[in-house]
């Protein structure tokens, strides 16, 4: 058999896995930016036709999501959207708060010259969009996800325990669908730009008591926000 022959058996396998992968960042996404909403029924057949993919790579896209637990199955009347509760977040908050705390300890402890310059501009670029945070657009809320992301993932890139940081970015990843709850609700007074300062001046100055101690404040401070717009929506719901 030639080295084509292979090729050409090899391609079709690898193109169905290319597409299962194309679903499942597609979904994954829109899962956590909100676009689809929690406990909103994810029927195959319709995401097969709108994808325009098959049924079985729809499937093990879900299948993927499963496993994250971004999407609940319900026996056999297939598949949902995570479901979004206070007391979700509030174990959300516990774990990320004490898994990041103990990577920034660690990133302050190993981090090199490199390290520090990665995350000054990481600072710098979420500082810049922060001075215009009253602007609550789709797309600002976004641009501030991703910096606010890169600004937390530059803090403890430096933590070699990559069991620690793998939950930790789990976690991370269940929180994004509840901060842009908090982000965007700004009914609860908060100044994030200077707790995200404040944690800034710590790790640069090498204070990992101070540093940890912030971090866990400020994961922990968004439970408030999360918690008066969820009562705000369940309200809503009970009026229609």
């Amino acid at each position: 058999m030639s080295f084509s022959d292979n090729i050409n058996e090899i391609a079709p396998e690898s193109r169905a896995r290319t597409a299962i992968e194309q679903v499942y960042r597609d979904l994954h996404r829109a899962i956590l930016v909100g676009d689809i909403a929690p406990e909103t029924r994810l029927r195959v057949e319709d995401l097969r036709q709108k994808l325009g993919v098959g049924a079985s790579t729809v499937r093990e896209a879900l299948s993927r999501l499963l496993v994250e637990n971004l999407v609940t199955t319900e026996g056999q009347r297939g598949f949902r959207s995570a479901a979004a509760s206070l007391k979700d977040f509030k174990s959300i908050v516990e774990m990320r708060a004490m898994l990041e705390a103990r990577a920034v300890r660690a990133s302050i402890e190993l981090g090199d010259e490199a390290w520090e310059n990665a995350f000054v501009a990481a600072h710098h670029h979420l500082a810049r969009i922060e001075t215009d945070m009253p602007i609550r657009d789709k797309q600002r809320v976004a641009e501030w996800e991703m910096r606010n992301r890169a600004f937390h993932n530059a803090m403890i890139a430096a933590c070699e325990n990559d069991w620690l940081l793998n939950f930790r970015g789990i976690l991370y990843n269940h929180s994004v669908r509840y901060l842009r709850i908090s982000i965007a609700d700004r009914s609860i007074p908060r100044d994030v730009r200077g707790e995200h300062q404040a944690i800034f001046d710590a790790v640069v100055s090498r204070d990992a008591d101070l540093a940890e101690k912030l971090t866990i404040e400020h994961i922990h401070r968004t439970v408030p926000a999360i918690e008066a717009s969820l009562t705000a929506k369940a309200s809503e719901r009970q009026s229609d």
